[in-house]
C-alpha cells in the first residue's frame, strides 16, 4: 500500500456529512480499481461497485451531500461475514488516504433500492453501504447529535477488551509485546452501535478472537461478526505494517469463556 495503515486508522471518522461535490475521475477511478482487487485472508469473494445516489435512488436518512455510494454483496459462504468487514474496511481506509470520507450503513439506507441496484440474488446479502465523497467542512447538527449519542470516540479500555492466557487476566500493552500496536488499531475500529463486539487472548505466538455477542442475527446474518472483521482488517494490516508475518487459523483453543462470547479465528504468527 502506498500509505499508512496506522495513520489512515488514526484518522478515521465516520463521515455522515458531505460538501455535495462528485468525486474528481482520478480518485473514482483509483478507488474503484482498488475495490475491484480486494481479497481478504478468508477467501470469501466480495463484490464491490460504486453506485450514482441519483441514477439509482439511493438514500440514507443520516446522511447529508453524498452523490456516490460505495456498496458490497457476498454470498452466505462459510465465514462471510467476517470476510466482508474485512475487506470493506480495506476499502475504507484506502479511501481515506485519498480524502474521501465513508460510514459503514446497515439499517439507515434505502435497502431494497441498493439490492435492486447491486442484484442481489438470493444465495446473497448486502449488509452494508457507505456514502463516498469529500467531507464538509462542518458537522450537521444531526451528525453531531448522533455522535454524542454513540460516544463515537470513546472506546473500551484495552484491557477490558484483551486477555493474557485466559478471560480471567486482563492484557497490558506491555504484556502484549509485538502484539500490542496491532491490538491497538484493532481497539479503534468501528462498529455498530459503537458495541466493540470483538475480544481477544494472547497466547504465545497466537492471538484467539472472539464475539461479545450482544445483538440478534438479522436477515442479513450476524452484523456484529462483519464488526469483528472490521477489527481483524486493522489487526492484520498492522502487523504486516510492522514486518510480522502471520496467517488466520480455525483452531479453537477452547478456552472457557464469559457468556455470550463465541470463538472467531485465531492469528499465528510465523515470523
Amino acid at each position: 500500500m502506498n500509505f499508512s495503515v496506522k495513520d489512515m486508522i488514526k484518522q478515521r471518522k465516520s463521515v455522515r456529512t458531505f460538501d455535495g461535490k462528485p468525486l474528481s475521475e482520478a480518485d473514482r477511478k483509483k478507488l474503484e480499481e482498488y475495490i475491484n482487487t480486494l481479497v481478504d485472508p478468508f477467501d470469501v469473494p466480495v463484490e464491490f461497485r460504486l453506485l450514482d445516489a441519483k441514477e439509482h435512488k439511493l438514500s440514507s436518512p443520516v446522511i447529508v451531500g453524498e452523490n456516490t455510494y460505495m456498496a458490497a454483496k457476498v454470498k452466505r459462504v462459510r465465514n462471510y461475514e467476517i470476510g466482508y468487514g474485512y475487506s470493506f474496511e480495506k476499502a475504507c481506509l484506502y479511501a481515506l488516504s485519498l480524502g474521501i470520507g465513508t460510514v459503514m450503513l446497515a439499517a439507515s439506507l434505502s435497502r431494497s433500492a441498493f439490492e435492486e441496484a447491486m442484484n442481489v440474488q438470493g444465495d446473497e446479502v448486502l449488509p452494508t453501504a457507505s456514502p463516498v465523497g469529500y467531507p464538509a467542512e462542518k458537522r450537521s447538527i444531526r451528525e453531531n447529535l448522533m455522535r454524542k449519542g454513540l460516544k463515537a470516540d470513546e472506546r473500551i479500555p484495552f484491557g477490558e477488551l484483551y486477555f493474557d492466557g485466559s478471560f480471567e487476566n486482563g492484557l497490558t500493552k506491555e504484556g502484549a509485546g509485538d502484539f500490542a500496536e496491532a491490538l491497538e488499531m484493532a481497539r479503534l475500529a468501528p462498529s455498530a452501535g459503537n458495541k466493540q463486539p470483538w475480544r481477544a487472548v494472547a497466547d504465545g505466538n497466537k492471538v484467539h478472537f472472539y464475539e461479545q455477542k450482544s445483538m440478534k442475527d438479522s436477515s442479513l446474518g450476524d452484523i456484529q461478526k462483519v464488526d469483528v472483521g472490521i477489527a481483524l482488517s486493522h489487526f492484520d494490516m498492522t502487523m504486516e505494517e510492522n514486518g510480522a508475518s502471520g496467517r488466520f487459523v480455525f483452531e479453537d483453543p477452547e478456552i472457557r469463556v464469559p457468556e455470550d462470547v463465541h470463538y472467531i479465528v485465531t492469528y499465528e504468527r510465523t515470523k
